[in-house]
């Protein structure tokens, strides 16, 4: 059985400064972004485009900077729709109070899908070859951000066995049994594991859409399996069928992912 390390939130302490570990992940994740960004412009079908269609580094960047702000407003009206509608709707104000916390990954990918779109709409490029050059760029991200999720001991797991040889304990949570680290277990398979996978299949040209749909449906397979070993919020539990809100937000992913890459495969290759 392992204790939780209680790793100080604050990286570095200059005056009235505080740098935070979290702050620092999400550079990381931004960083990592642009530095497969820019080696994702060498794959096809982008390499071979010419002309005014033709994919560059400042591409990467817009995107970026869009992706961010889908993120960042995505993220937090999700969690106030998806978790906390009635409380929101009652303290409308609170929905900036973005520093309290409360961030949504279903939400913030629909506002970074909302980004793509108007990146596509000002570039005239097809909107579903904007959302396959993203897509494999995007799980070193979420597995940066998991990393943070452990660094402020959040979103911990549920009760393990005992004999469990990585069961954790975090005092935070109230109780000295051993849990399952699952923000260890997101960051194993819907990063890590997911990058792999995503990045090994958008290398080879695929019909426009699959790379996006293989996004869809992989995090939603993973996470959806990781959720069996996270904790449910507190204020919701578990929903019907036994399910958390994260495993119910998956089956639309999951579902459109099936969708999309079917769809794709019956399309003509470009």
């Amino acid at each position: 059985m392992l204790m939780y390390p209680h790793i100080d939130p604050v990286a570095l302490q200059i005056g009235p400064l505080a740098i935070h570990w979290y702050g620092l992940t999400y550079l990381a994740a931004f960083g990592l972004f642009m530095f497969l960004g820019t080696r994702r412009l060498r794959h096809a079908p982008f390499a071979s485009l010419t002309g005014p269609g033709a994919w560059t580094r400042k591409d990467v960047e817009d995107i970026l900077f869009l992706g961010v702000m889908g993120v960042v407003v995505g993220g937090r009206l999700g969690y106030c729709l998806f978790y906390k509608p009635g409380y929101y709707a009652t303290h409308p104000l609170e929905i900036f109070a973005i520093w309290q916390g409360g961030m949504s990954f279903h939400g913030g990918l629909l506002g970074v899908i909302a980004s793509m779109v108007w990146f596509a709409r000002s570039r005239q490029r097809p909107w579903l070859q904007v959302a396959d050059f993203v897509a494999p760029c995007v799980p070193t991200g979420l597995a940066a951000g998991r990393v943070g999720n452990f660094i402020n001991g959040e979103l911990w797991g549920r009760f393990a066995s005992p004999d469990l040889p990585w069961g954790m304990v975090f005092p935070q949570s109230g109780s000295m049994l051993p849990r399952h680290p699952s923000q260890v277990y997101q960051f194993l398979l819907e990063g890590l594991l997911l990058f792999v996978l995503l990045w090994l299949y958008a290398r080879r040209e695929r019909r426009q859409g699959q790379v996006a749909a293989a996004f869809l449906f992989g995090y939603g397979i993973f996470r959806f399996i990781a959720e069996f070993f996270r904790e449910p919020d507190s204020f919701l539990g578990l929903l019907p069928l036994g399910m958390s809100m994260g495993q119910w937000l998956c089956l639309p992913m999951i579902v459109a992912g099936v969708a999309l890459w079917l769809w794709a495969q019956r399309q003509p290759v470009r």
